[in-house]
């Protein structure tokens, strides 16, 4: 079994039938190009019952630690909301968002002609090493191209099928060319109405928390195991900075996912909270808890 699952793109609004598009388990669209663990597209369906239910469907959406930022694509690319926002700290993320709003066609060419190998692979990881912060398209393409061949999808791990490729699956397993095209191209058709930026996550919160109509859904990094999945990890005083800021915005329109983690609960005590099970992969395939909390304000759909 290779590391994690992923199909083809779903025909994400006609391929709805009306009854579908009704219930809360719409099957979920796959748009983000990026492979990431812990990634939350599998919430499309959940959050989509909460924008609707707090009429945000004309609003924005805001995703302060984006990573992959397949909730937020799934969103706007079904017209469930009109506009997002895509933040990370990481400058190689915010390198990869901002090429293919930006660049949409030129990183596509990339995705086609680029060769499949180790080769080619040592020569990129040395790009995302080394290339300039904002050399957006060089660096953002480096960064993309080891998210799909690395195991897992992480950075700093190693390629599919090992530096000697004598693995079951090998360094193309996950980098099928005309899937990850398209989804590029989904992203450009949707290029004016998505926001990108590198800036801290309580920062974008700040800005956005006072805002009318937006739904911030905050996926910080997690308490446990997160130097293994996130390039930009939290210290403890990081997750009670980010309690406080968010425990200080009752009245706005947010929700947080954790890990099920004893400091959740400390930190969120006054806060709805509701434990609720994930599916992902990073070495293997888990069902892990995971624990969403709700500002006052918001509906709970």
């Amino acid at each position: 079994m290779l590391d994690d699952h992923e199909g083809p793109i779903q025909d994400y609004v006609q391929g709805m039938s009306a009854a579908n598009m009704r219930t809360r388990d719409v099957k979920r669209p796959i748009v983000s190009p990026l492979r990431y663990p812990g990634g939350k597209s599998s919430l499309y369906s959940r959050l989509r019952a909460i924008v609707r239910a707090n009429n945000l469907t004309t609003g924005t959406y805001v995703e302060p630690y984006a990573g992959g930022a397949g909730a937020a694509l799934g969103l706007l690319a079904t017209g469930q909301v009109r506009r997002i926002v895509i933040n990370d700290l990481d400058p190689a993320i915010f390198a990869f968002w901002t090429a293919v709003v930006k660049f949409p066609a030129e990183f596509s060419e990339l995705i086609n002609r680029v060769d499949l190998t180790v080769d080619e692979w040592v020569k990129q990881k040395s790009v995302y090493a080394e290339a300039p912060r904002d050399d957006y398209l060089r660096l953002g393409f480096a960064t993309f191209f080891l998210n799909r061949t690395n195991r897992s999808g992480v950075l700093n791990g190693g390629p599919i099928g090992g530096m000697d490729q004598t693995g079951n699956y090998k360094i193309d397993a996950r980098f099928n060319r005309s899937t990850l095209v398209e989804r590029i191209r989904i992203v450009g058709l949707h290029a004016n109405r998505i926001t990108v930026s590198n800036l801290d996550g309580m920062s974008v919160i700040k800005r956005y928390s006072k805002r009318a109509n937006t739904l911030i859904y905050a996926d910080p990094p997690y308490f446990e195991k997160a130097g293994s999945l996130y390039m930009n990890s939290f210290k403890a005083g990081d997750h009670a900075a980010l309690a406080d800021c968010l425990n200080g915005l009752r009245e706005s329109n947010w929700l947080l996912t954790y890990d099920n983690a004893p400091e959740v609960e400390t930190l969120y005590a006054n806060r709805r909270r509701e434990v609720f099970s994930l599916g992902y992969s990073a070495h293997r395939v888990v069902k892990a808890k995971e624990i969403m909390v709700f500002s006052d304000k918001l509906e709970i759909a």
